[in-house]
């Protein structure tokens, strides 16, 4: 039997006309801005027009720590969100906009798999409506800006050593992360030491996430620490005058995109991925928006539950004063025994050792979740035909010791109809009373919330700053960041900041290596281990299987 590939299946797909969709949605259509006949952006002026209106339950979907069998956690997003819609539910999905670099080097879920994907597939993973493009180039307004400063006298007094800005470009590129420009005399600037992000790594990014309207947009880049003068004192956006035009090249991206799932579901995608080097979480308004219009939003956030979820419950719900009302734990057998110490090409072979061995893993983040944030959870097994009975009765045994249930997820290849038993057991939860809780307080010091998210999220022995680190801390406080959360920058394949330690570790010590503020968003970034904020392209890029025929249709985008 052939097995479509993921952009096949959505090719194949019948897709509605969006103002279908608006309509099944509620949204009155002065509010829709049209690209084409599938994609719309949704005017944030409906926000005020609805704000008196109730809000939906809030579901968040995360995952295990991933591993390179895969986990399925948009998949599960998507096709939940179908499966609530089919047992009567009035819910909407909203997603992380997928970032072009991954596209071309690792392939990922940026917009679901099989029977559970949000269409135009193959205009969300690329260029989609642009908004990438204009975070990239408010980012770069303001590098361009900075150094002009310099170069026409720099009366701000910048110290060019501690600028602090990078330019940014949405696509892996390690050539990029460390060069000197300004070369070539007088006329081209003053040579410095300078280096790119992907945009998704962005301070304009999370800005742009985490901002209620387009006076907050405004005030949070005003805010952004460009660098230091030679008397140590931060130097912001706000100062070189560049807020007003970063705005306006962000006026429409500001605004949330609407598209439909296979099953013709309300979607909004907008913001937000790298749960790794960012916040990693769909914008806030985007998730207020599907709050005002349905009864239940199921979201999603990146990567394993100790980044992705920690930073959606720990700086998003935070700062939006949004309230979950239950938690989904993706897992498949295939990625647990991976965590167990089985190699990939072995992972369809039953093997009941490997998965206790693994199990730690699901069981630590499902415990975190119950324990440390006080919300109710289920784990979502996303099925494979490789996973025995007895494979699959351990998983659920293990987390029915934890009081959390099991639901196997069949939505990859059945779509809505194969999450019902998921969706039926998130119905029931979002029912439950919870106790929902932050893993730390703003009050206490800056070490003491890293110390935290480290020891009662990543469950380390301690965490180790490093003397460079400790310095910026120190600074950062005497500047009165110290009231900030934490957004830590870490290696998404492990508990700790080594990938190689799977499963559970213990007795590790985090080391901070770097600290540096994010005023505009609203957070301290901690850098640990090697993470970097520009990825760089595996030996073999996705790139090379990807074409496009003379009709316009693309093949190898997943």
């Amino acid at each position: 039997m052939e097995i479509k590939s993921d952009i096949q299946i959505a090719q194949e797909t019948e897709m509605k006309n969006i103002m279908e969709i608006a309509d099944a949605a509620g949204l009155d259509r002065r509010y829709i801005e049209l690209y084409g006949n599938y994609k719309a952006k949704v005017d944030y002026n409906l926000l005020q027009e609805r704000k008196d209106a109730p809000d939906g339950k809030v579901i968040l979907v995360t995952a295990i720590s991933p591993t390179p069998a895969g986990e399925g956690k948009t998949t599960t997003t998507v096709g939940l969100a179908d499966a609530m819609k089919k047992i009567g539910k009035n819910v909407l999905v909203a997603l992380r906009e997928p970032s072009l670099g991954p596209v071309f080097g690792v392939k990922g879920g940026a917009a679901g798999g099989g029977y559970a994907q949000v269409v135009p597939m193959e205009d969300i993973n690329l260029h989609f409506t642009g908004d990438m493009h204009a975070i990239g180039a408010a980012n770069n307004l303001l590098a361009a800006m900075l150094d002009n400063h310099i170069q026409q006298g720099n009366t701000l007094g910048i110290d060019p050593r501690k600028i602090t800005w990078k330019r940014c470009v949405d696509m892996n590129d390690r050539q990029l992360r460390f060069l000197v420009d300004g070369m070539g005399g007088k006329a081209n600037g003053t040579p410095r030491e300078d280096g790119f992000d992907i945009t998704v790594a962005s301070e304009i990014m999370a800005i742009l996430c985490l901002s209620s309207d387009i006076d907050d947009l405004k005030k949070r880049i005003s805010n952004i620490i460009v660098g230091y003068t030679y008397d140590d004192e931060p130097v912001t956006a706000g100062q070189l005058k560049a807020q007003g035009a970063m705005a306006a090249l962000l006026k429409d991206a500001l605004k949330p995109n609407l598209v439909q799932t296979l099953e013709h579901t309300p979607a909004f995608i907008h913001g937000g991925p790298f749960a790794n080097i960012a916040h990693g979480c769909n914008s806030v308004m985007a998730t207020r928006m599907a709050m005002k219009l349905s009864d239940y939003v199921v979201t999603e956030a990146g990567f394993g539950a100790d980044l992705g979820a920690e930073k959606f419950l720990d700086i998003k719900c935070r700062m939006a004063g949004i309230r979950p009302s239950a938690v989904v734990v993706v897992a498949t057998v295939r990625a647990l025994k991976h965590h167990g110490g089985v190699e990939k090409s072995q992972l369809g072979i039953e093997n009941i050792e490997a998965l206790e061995k693994g199990l730690p893993n699901l069981l630590r983040h499902v415990g975190n979740i119950t324990g440390v944030y006080g919300l109710p959870a289920v784990v979502a097994i996303n099925r494979f035909p490789t996973d025995t009975e007895a494979e699959l009765a351990l998983v659920e045994k293990k987390c029915k010791e934890l009081g959390v249930n099991v639901a196997l997820s069949e939505v990859w290849g059945k779509g809505g109809e194969g999450g019902v038993a998921l969706a039926q057991e998130v119905v029931r939860l979002c029912e439950e009373p919870n106790s929902f809780d932050f893993a730390y307080s703003l009050d206490v010091s800056m070490e003491e919330k890293i110390r935290a998210i480290a020891q009662k999220v990543y469950h380390a022995e301690d965490i180790n700053i490093l003397p460079a680190a400790m310095k910026q801390l120190r600074q950062l406080e005497a500047l009165g960041f110290g009231n900030l959360p934490i957004c830590v920058a870490k290696t998404q394949y492990s508990f700790s900041d080594d990938p190689a330690l799977l499963g559970a570790p213990e007795g590790f010590v985090l080391t901070v290596r770097n600290l540096k503020v994010s005023a505009g968003a609203g957070f301290i970034v901690a850098l640990t281990g090697d993470i970097m904020t520009m990825p760089g392209l595996p030996k073999v890029p996705a790139a090379e299987k990807i074409d496009v025929d003379n009709t316009g249709r693309i093949t190898g985008l997943f």
